[in-house]
């Protein structure tokens, strides 16, 4: 009896203890605060990331799930206040001016093929019909750095000609206004600051066609596709922050991502030829093929390249493996001549002189090589007189791109181009991290969470979100801008970043609320 007791005892002060731990671990709920931050009017600045541009179009739902949208809302636990966006005017994207269309619509899967393309249907948001009253968000898609102090850059009557954005100008205060003027005008008490990107973007996906302009003070004389000079990014940024803390307020700075690493730039592999399909970005050539083009195009290209001691640029393509592309690299010597010169006695001067001026500046692809996500479309094409860049189509068997036709500038980022957008990207990024360690801002790393993206990925609950196209739920089918759940990353970062810096006690979105991708059809 007293052992059966001893028992009913023991037992009684597990149950306790049981009782007691639950409760212990049991969470309190921090009540959400300001902290010393002030909510009250919140602006956006940026570009097609605070717009919330995603598969290659603005769209109103897009533009709810935008990270200053979502921020908004758990803003308003805090005492955040409305929050104002210039929304398109249908879920199809796109844009028109006067009638005509000059945007396209948004990207989405097609059935089991997977394969990305445009919603069906025609935009209906006029570029002309302009928007009244002020806007919170003032995301610009396509705007650099620059652009946000530029007068007239909302102008409706230079967005024909690329003087002015069509995005702005639907929703600018007046044809001559800043878009910095427009967000101090309304005495935000906090902003967000995430800009930078297109400095370099548009570089980058033009497979490096612009110029790097590192030197050059004068944004006056840059072309769209230009790297913008780190001293006027800084003189710019130093701006943008000043005019926006004049009267107190307080924010959070973004800085800049290697924007080599998105999936735009990691999906399509420099070696996707082989002689039967091998993978999912395979390019099958067959067997023949290959066998055929050993003997007449890369046999004989590395037996001449090898005489001008370039022998290394070509080498036969594998039967039973993977092999690299071919493509025009413009940072080698040019051996046009040369090469004309050997195949005259064989192929006559006309013929020799065309496989010149092609194979001059030719060689394969290398792992230091960067694809672009667009190639994909055009690898194994007929080259066409417009984009050959000899400006006639080439014949057979001298037609097909990558394989028989090098691949142009724009289809590949070369060592040279991605050194030149590193060290802008880090010249912009000291300036961002000084200039909010001067104005006592909160700032958000977004390089390193889109390093954690690339590299294993970020798990929450039971997923996780990497920066894989398509299937990593962190970016949009355009490879370059995230996914409505790459936004509440974005916001979640954000969000750290202030409770960090002003003890706020602003709360986490689900991720798992937001989808990876959007259907065909948006109500």
């Amino acid at each position: 009896m007293k052992k059966n007791i001893k028992w009913l005892f023991l037992a009684s002060l597990a149950i306790m203890a049981s009782c007691n731990s639950d409760d212990n671990d049991t969470p309190v709920e921090v009540p959400v605060v300001p902290g010393t931050a002030d909510f009250t009017k919140y602006i956006a600045l940026g570009d097609s990331f605070a717009a919330g541009y995603s598969d290659n179009a603005l769209f109103k739902k897009g533009q709810e799930n935008s990270y200053p949208n979502i921020l908004s809302q758990q803003f308003a636990a805090a005492g955040g206040g409305a929050f104002t966006q210039p929304l398109m005017n249908d879920n199809i994207g796109g844009l028109l001016l006067g009638g005509n269309v000059i945007a396209g619509t948004r990207l989405y899967f097609v059935g089991q093929t997977q394969t990305p393309t445009n919603v069906v249907g025609n935009p209906t948001t006029e570029v002309t019909a302009h928007l009244s009253g002020t806007f919170n968000n003032l995301g610009v898609p396509g705007a650099k750095s620059y652009h946000l102090l530029a007068a007239n850059y909302g102008n409706v009557a230079g967005v024909a000609t690329g003087a002015a954005n069509p995005y702005f100008a639907r929703f600018s205060s007046t044809p001559s206004a800043t878009v910095i003027v427009d967000a101090v005008v309304q005495n935000p008490t906090f902003f967000s600051l995430f800009i930078g990107g297109n400095d370099v973007l548009a570089y980058a996906t033009s497979g490096g066609t612009g110029k790097d302009q590192t030197g050059n003070a004068n944004p006056a004389t840059y072309g769209g596709n230009d790297i913008t000079d780190p001293t006027v990014f800084a003189s710019v940024y130093t701006n943008l922050v000043t005019a926006l803390t004049a009267k107190g307020a307080k924010g959070v700075v973004a800085n800049l991502p290697y924007i080599t690493a998105l999936p735009h730039f990691t999906t399509v592999p420099y070696n996707p030829l082989s002689a039967k399909v091998i993978g999912k970005n395979n390019e099958a050539v067959g067997v023949a093929t290959i066998k055929a083009l050993n003997a007449q195009l890369y046999g004989p290209l590395k037996q001449a390249l090898t005489a001008f001691n370039a022998g290394d640029r070509i080498n036969l393509l594998s039967e039973t493996g993977a092999s690299p592309l071919l493509i025009k690299d413009e940072s080698l010597t040019n051996l046009s001549a040369q090469l004309t010169a050997a195949f005259t006695p064989t192929l006559g001067a006309q013929t020799a002189a065309f496989y010149g001026a092609v194979f001059g500046q030719a060689r394969q692809s290398k792992a230091t090589d960067l694809v672009v996500l667009t190639a994909r479309a055009d690898i194994g094409a007929a080259p066409t007189a417009a984009n050959s860049g000899i400006g006639i189509a080439p014949p057979a068997p001298l037609n097909a791109f990558g394989i028989s036709y090098p691949l142009q500038d724009k289809h590949v980022l070369i060592p040279t181009e991605i050194a030149e957008i590193k060290k802008a990207t880090d010249a912009y990024n000291a300036t961002i991290q000084a200039v909010a360690t001067e104005k006592g801002l909160a700032f958000v790393d977004t390089k390193a969470t889109l390093t954690q993206l690339a590299s294993g990925g970020i798990r929450f609950g039971n997923f996780t979100m990497s920066s894989s196209f398509a299937t990593g739920g962190a970016f949009s089918l355009d490879g370059v801008h995230p996914s409505a759940r790459g936004y509440g990353l974005i916001a979640n970062i954000f969000i750290d970043a202030i409770n960090a810096k002003y003890s706020s006690t602003l709360r986490h979105v689900d991720l798992a609320l937001y989808p990876i991708q959007y259907p065909q059809t948006l109500p």
